[in-house]
């Protein structure tokens, strides 16, 4: 299991604060895109699924391996809602990696009573640092 749930203000606050922490957006390719991603100094874009088939991106963990973080660094693995980077930690968490973490609300939260993302909870709605192509 990995080490735990952060919400996203804490997590941001973790990364400023720890030099060597690392955020891993697992979200894809049109996500980052369209939809924008953490302003961060070190933010690692790395799909836990594959667009378009959603299927689990099988070389996941080698690809952060081959990183060259320890496993002991603090890793925040975080996806449009907290769903697909819970699966992404647990993974690096079974691999060795034991300071991995889940950004709950992830980077645009639950949907709102209109069906709308990113007003509610999440990294946007919490006035984090964020950036758009």
């Amino acid at each position: 299991m990995y080490k735990g749930d952060l919400p996203p203000p804490e997590a941001h606050q973790r990364l400023k604060a720890n030099p060597a922490a690392v955020l891993i957006d697992v979200r894809t390719q049109p996500e980052w895109t369209f939809v924008g991603v953490p302003q961060v100094d070190r933010l690692v874009r790395l799909s836990w699924q594959v667009y378009p088939t959603m299927d689990v991106n099988a070389r996941f963990v080698e690809e952060v391996r081959a990183l060259g973080l320890p496993p002991d660094a603090e890793v925040f693995c975080i996806c449009r809602s907290g769903a697909r980077s819970a699966s992404a930690a647990t993974a690096l968490a079974q691999a060795g990696f034991t300071n991995a973490w889940n950004v709950s609300q992830g980077f645009e939260g639950d949907k709102d009573a209109d069906g709308h993302r990113a007003r509610v909870n999440g990294w946007k709605a919490a006035g984090l640092p964020w950036v758009q192509s």
